[in-house]
């Protein structure tokens, strides 16, 4: 099966080279766009899956697993705040698309930002779900070493 998959997706990325030669600005040329377009993609994605289908990690038992599951634990800081600062980009850049190009492509803009929009709403999230901590600062002043 791997091999089988390798050799479809060569010959498809064979089909994208040749269709690249007939882009053109005409009717033909953007079907042979397209079919460049598709013929690539499903053709890097088939040897891509040849190439690593059969590499599997090693998997413990599942009583290993039971036994070695980690504890709910406290997300750190650093999770709300990369998340913040994605969220910060996506909304600067969407507003100097909306700004210079309009609402239009602000619309498409945000299509194309939504894999950072969803993954820094996933740190967000995960962090305001994790175990309450004990936020304090400690006003109190601490002994230092003393030097000998």
């Amino acid at each position: 099966m791997r091999w089988l998959s390798i050799s479809v997706g060569v010959v498809l990325i064979a089909v994208a080279f040749a269709a690249a030669t007939q882009v053109a600005d005409t009717r033909e040329g953007l079907i042979a766009e397209v079919i460049t377009l598709f013929a690539a993609l499903v053709g890097i994605s088939l040897v891509l899956f040849g190439m690593f289908a059969g590499v599997r990690l090693r998997t413990r038992s599942a009583q290993s697993q039971a036994a070695t599951a980690p504890a709910a634990s406290a997300r750190s800081v650093r999770d709300l705040l990369l998340g913040g600062a994605g969220i910060a980009v996506a909304l600067v850049l969407l507003a100097g698309l909306t700004a210079s190009a309009g609402i239009q492509w602000a619309g498409l803009g945000s299509l194309m930002l939504l894999p950072l929009i969803a993954g820094s709403l996933y740190l967000c999230i995960r962090f305001l779900r994790a175990p309450v901590r004990d936020w304090h600062v400690s006003t109190e002043k601490s002994e230092s070493p003393k030097q000998p």
